[in-house]
């Protein structure tokens, strides 16, 4: 069962509390894992027991996300907030600079994260902002059409489409390049998520205008990206290998946006073989 944790973060009226819920497995070397714009931890659900095998594993719903709530007022949901925020979660948590593995939003975090050498490695799976400005309006209607979808569509009615395979395409197609391997039940959980999500405006406003540009030195780097990504589009590793020279970047094939779905086996082999 996931936990909640409370942990003070600054604010520009002085320290105010923030709540995350996350969920623990395993035993070992401290992984954190971060995932995406509009959904919550439950993503990592298909490597997390591959995963605990080997390493102590922190699933996190990010701020805004998930069961987590919304941050205080004041804090934004920027790289400059949200490195911080991260950061006292973790020393909240007792992780002295976990390796972090991240997917899209998740994987732009994990790479600041790097950044700012919070964390020992850095696993990106399709991060977010190596995109040209017209990928970027293309993820961006995907993503808003998903979230318009997501709350215009009554739960019980996911719930009857999610019953089948053909239903469960339709659903999450856009995401996963093997959306029958989802359970009706896990489609219904990334409905409410996508709808529920307080920061969702918010976080998807900070990429207008935006690439990451910066370098990860000295930190052990590995981009991973599915050849069948349909929201953020398989070249755009490329870009993130040029503003990283020392990444390791590793096709995922057959794999979608959320790669952890569609071969849980390999993307636990290359978070593993990453955070070594």
């Amino acid at each position: 069962m996931a936990a909640t944790i409370t942990f003070p973060i600054d604010t520009p009226t002085g320290p105010q509390p923030a709540r995350v819920v996350y969920e623990r497995r395993g035993t070992g070397r401290p992984l954190v894992l971060l995932h995406g714009i509009g959904h919550h931890w439950q993503a990592w659900e298909p490597v997390l027991d591959i995963l605990a095998v080997e390493r102590e594993v922190t699933a996190v719903d990010l701020p805004g996300f998930g069961e987590s709530p919304a941050l205080p007022d004041g804090v934004g949901y920027d790289l400059d907030d949200m490195a911080p925020v991260l950061a006292a979660l973790f020393e909240a948590l007792d992780l002295d600079r976990p390796d972090v593995a991240g997917n899209s939003l998740g994987g732009l975090l994990a790479l600041e994260l790097g950044r700012r050498k919070l964390v020992r490695s850095v696993t990106a799976l399709a991060p977010a902002r190596f995109w040209n400005e017209a990928e970027r309006r293309y993820a961006f209607g995907v993503l808003t059409a998903m979230r318009v979808a997501a709350r215009a569509i009554p739960l019980p009615l996911v719930g009857r489409i999610a019953r089948t395979a053909a239903g469960r395409a339709a659903l999450t197609g856009t995401i996963y390049a093997r959306p029958g391997r989802r359970s009706a039940q896990a489609v219904v959980a990334e409905a409410r998520a996508m709808r529920e999500a307080t920061g969702f405006e918010a976080t998807l406003a900070t990429g207008r205008g935006v690439v990451f540009a910066d370098d990860v030195p000295d930190v052990p780097v590995t981009i991973g990206w599915g050849t069948r990504d349909r929201v953020l589009l398989p070249r755009q590793g490329v870009r993130a290998k040029r503003a990283i020279p020392a990444a390791r970047l590793v096709r995922l094939p057959g794999c979608g946006h959320v790669s952890m779905n569609d071969d849980p086996a390999l993307v636990a082999r290359v978070i593993l073989d990453g955070s070594r």
